[in-house]
């Protein structure tokens, strides 16, 4: 019997590219379903883009449908300005799936990167690398996007050793 895929949405936010990529996992099979880049008017006032950030999180989750979703924990800033905005960010970015009702995970970027790449200090055109090979149909995809399929990747890794753990 083949088991029911679960949807997930995983999300890299950035005030000024929050990446988003959606996969199916039903048992060890790993399928793409879509990724993008939310690039908010860079002209916005600060609260628009954050608006602009959980109105396109909240209309993905309504035209992908997914039932967890999955977001990377920020690692690093330039200065406690960019930290805080970051942080504003992430937070429109993980309120949009709550509100729907998901489960939100969190995984520090290097927790990704070794799930994805097999060591944590990977670079961005490693992960996107790895990706693609993982799941082929995702293309040609690039930075942002590649980076938010990698922590939806890195939860259905997570979420199947969970299943597996407690089958035992």
């Amino acid at each position: 019997m083949t088991p029911l895929p679960v949807r997930i949405l995983g999300l890299d936010p950035g005030l000024r590219r929050t990446g988003w990529g959606v996969v199916d996992i039903a048992g060890s099979r790993l399928s793409h379903v879509a990724h993008g880049v939310i690039a908010p008017d860079e002209t916005l006032a600060f609260a628009e883009r954050l608006l602009a950030l959980f109105d396109a999180i909240t209309a993905i989750i309504e035209i992908h449908a997914p039932h967890e979703a999955a977001v990377e924990e920020t690692f690093m800033a330039n200065n406690a300005s960019s930290a805080l905005k970051l942080g504003h960010a992430r937070a429109a970015v993980m309120i949009a799936p709550a509100r729907a009702g998901l489960l939100v995970a969190e995984y520090a970027a290097k927790v990704v990167k070794k799930a994805v790449v097999g060591v944590g200090q990977a670079q961005k055109d490693q992960v996107a690398f790895m990706v693609r090979r993982l799941i082929p149909a995702a293309g040609d995809v690039k930075a942002d996007a590649a980076d938010a399929l990698a922590v939806a990747i890195t939860h259905a890794h997570a979420r199947r050793a969970r299943v597996l753990g407690s089958a035992a």
